[in-house]
């Protein structure tokens, strides 16, 4: 067997996709999201915010030059990172929520994969037309119409892609500056080259890839069943009210039929390219649609909606006697989604005690290690440290530092015979602290002594203190 035929064996062609266009609540709710993503993404880098001279007023930015990420009135430094791994931990736990009482709802309404899909499809059904046509086109020869639409298309998507990764770049610098520097052809390579790549890859996932990525690359899908049990709420077909399906409704034996006339409708509005009617498939990302498609028909035939639809495992049995299922409700308040709010509700609430709560000065303590002491002229034992000392306020404030120990120790600075320096507004300052125990104080010999580093805030009287220890000669 040759190499060519085991590959055709072992890996089969992408079918592509043509989800024909439809109309419902659900459609109209997943237009209202992703515009709403949309505008959010691309318009929140030109939001100002004012915070002073000193600091830049984009309402949100992430200055890696200067270390800090501003969202708004929030700002957070470098040791701060506990406020990012706490919003990492939220966004975990409300995915978990959200899977447990609804399954793939973020997959199908708010994922990044999901609205930029939708929306090169939005501009392929305009350029290409709808399901048929755009099948049609892509059967037909290549001629000038042919390129003409696809080259239109192409276009359309490169500048979707080109304005996704120019709005990303201007989160980490002040967006109408960069604007400005790319348009003039001054902006800094990395910026054009961050720009080509993600416009590569925009163009690439939501215009070639789609369901693709969702169904090999990510690896949601096959993580989720972690977050579900029989009470999860998911799209599903009735079966016991569908089957047998049959599309001649006046032949004989057709009151023997289900509800289900087989139209396909379910299936070619499908991002996914999936017959929901096969049962629960890996590759749902329970975006509502095939409802929609399957609520219309049943308009149109003059029987109920429901036959796709949200449901629960544990209402098979009742639905299937003909009774009704538990309300959503009870669904969606269970020990399992209750556990997930609440722990979502206690890192929220930390993050925000701790925000609250932190000084606007700060100061971090690094013991000098090589030496660990220096015995001076005088027998006296000096031990470095250097002190990075943070002014989060919005002006220049002098900093005195002094210590608190039982033990006789002195303190001195480095490059100045005062105890207080001058730290820039919204800026940290690295100073040596030196701290001196005299001959015969007994510190001098001891192996550690522990003591407790202090800084005062000269204008506002805050403090802040850092415990170290200090090494004597053993």
């Amino acid at each position: 067997m040759s190499t060519s035929e085991q590959t055709e064996r072992l890996y089969a062609a992408r079918e592509p996709v043509f989800p024909r266009r439809v109309r419902g609540r659900f459609r109209t709710l997943k237009w209202w999201i992703m515009g709403l993503a949309l505008t959010v993404y691309y318009l929140t880098p030109w939001i100002r915010w004012d915070r002073g001279p000193k600091l830049p007023d984009q309402a949100v930015l992430v200055d890696l030059a200067g270390r800090r990420f501003y969202f708004f009135w929030i700002e957070i430094w470098p040791h701060e990172f506990y406020f990012i791994a706490g919003l990492l931990i939220m966004a975990g736990l409300g995915l978990f929520l959200f899977t447990s009482a609804m399954g793939r709802v973020w997959c199908g309404y708010a994922c990044p994969q999901t609205v930029w899909t939708d929306l090169f499809i939005l501009v392929e059904r305009w350029v290409e037309g709808d399901r048929n046509a755009r099948i049609r086109l892509l059967r037909s020869k290549w001629n000038a119409r042919k390129w003409r639409l696809r080259l239109t298309k192409w276009t359309l998507w490169v500048l979707i892609g080109l304005a996704t990764g120019g709005a990303w770049i201007f989160y980490f610098a002040d967006a109408p500056t960069l604007a400005h520097d790319l348009v003039t052809l001054n902006a800094h390579p990395i910026a054009y080259t961050t720009m080509a790549f993600l416009t590569g890859t925009t163009v690439l996932m939501g215009g070639f890839a789609r369901e693709q990525v969702c169904i090999y690359m990510c690896p949601w899908p096959r993580i989720q069943a972690s977050m579900m049990d029989e009470d999860t709420l998911t799209i599903g077909y009735r079966e016991w009210r569908g089957e047998p399906r049959g599309k001649h409704r006046k032949a004989e034996g057709a009151e023997q039929l289900g509800d289900c006339i087989d139209c396909m409708a379910c299936v070619n509005v499908c991002p996914m390219g999936i017959d929901i009617r096969n049962g629960q498939q890996l590759e749902c990302i329970t975006c509502g649609l095939c409802i929609d498609a399957c609520n219309d028909v049943m308009d149109k035939v003059g029987k109920p909606h429901g036959l796709i639809g949200y449901m629960a495992f544990t209402d098979e049995k009742a639905e299937r006697a003909g009774g009704k299922p538990k309300p959503i409700i009870k669904h969606i308040l269970r020990p399992r989604t209750i556990l997930y709010t609440t722990l979502w509700s206690l890192v929220g609430i930390a993050m925000l005690v701790a925000l609250f709560v932190r000084p606007d000065i700060d100061m971090s303590v690094a013991p000098v290690r090589n030496p660990t002491f220096v015995v001076l002229s005088d027998g006296s034992v000096r031990n470095a440290y250097d002190v990075r000392l943070r002014n989060k306020n919005g002006d220049d404030h002098d900093f005195r530092l002094s210590l608190d120990s039982d033990a006789p120790l002195k303190i001195a600075l480095e490059g100045t015979d005062k105890l207080s320096v001058l730290v820039p507004a919204n800026r940290t300052r690295l100073q040596r602290v030196y701290v001196i125990a005299p001959k015969g104080s007994g510190v001098d010999t001891r192996d550690r002594t522990d003591f407790r580093l202090v800084v005062e805030d000269l204008e506002t009287g805050e403090t802040a203190h850092n415990d170290t220890v200090f090494h004597g000669r053993k």
